[in-house]
């Protein structure tokens, strides 16, 4: 028996499959804008990878883990932190594209900006300080860079100012994403008000 329990222990755990995340999605508008744009770099720059589905489109808030199927307790602190949270929709405008560094030949290109993105900041910060009331302050990091990855490619780009896209937040959301399958759920929405 002790040298079963022994052996058990040694076993791998299992492979992740699954990904939480905080998220703001673009307006449909923005969102058409930005695959547009992404398009229009594509053709310019001889770029052969796709661009990625308007629909998948965001704004990562903050990381929640990746894991071995969805974890009920983390769903249930990600929404405890959320419904804490009360602020007013704000305004995105991000008015730049750049390479950001990645694997070789697999490098994201992102759309971001500099004083268009403040309100975001000021959400992600209010978010982590809700964040760090739960199990989820662990996840909680003060540097934040916002960005919209567009597609992914061995090509790098330096920063451009590119015409700005902008819309305003008005809910920000739980996503659960399937590792592997490029499949993202929504699993909550929250509205901003006040």
């Amino acid at each position: 028996m002790t040298e079963q329990l022994a052996f058990e222990a040694f076993d791998p755990p299992p492979p992740p499959t699954d990904r939480l995340f905080f998220a703001v999605f673009p307006s449909a508008e923005a969102a058409t804008q930005t695959a547009a744009l992404a398009s229009q770099i594509r053709a310019e720059r001889g770029i052969r990878n796709k661009v990625l589905a308007a629909d998948r489109f965001h704004i990562t808030l903050y990381h929640l883990g990746d894991y071995p199927g969805l974890p009920a307790e983390i769903v249930a602190a990600a929404s405890a932190s959320a419904e804490a949270l009360e602020m007013a929709p704000f305004e995105v405008t991000l008015d730049r594209v750049v390479s950001f560094k990645g694997r070789p030949g697999n490098r994201p290109l992102v759309l971001t900006g500099e004083e268009g993105v403040a309100p975001l900041k000021a959400f992600h910060a209010a978010l982590g300080a809700s964040m760090m009331k739960t199990e989820l302050g662990r996840w909680v990091r003060p540097r934040f860079n916002p960005h919209l990855t567009l597609l992914y490619s061995g090509h790098e780009m330096a920063e451009k100012m590119v015409a700005p896209v902008r819309w305003l937040a008005r809910e920000f959301v739980l996503v659960h994403s399937e590792l592997g399958r490029t499949k993202h759920n929504i699993l909550r929405r929250w509205p901003l008000r006040g």
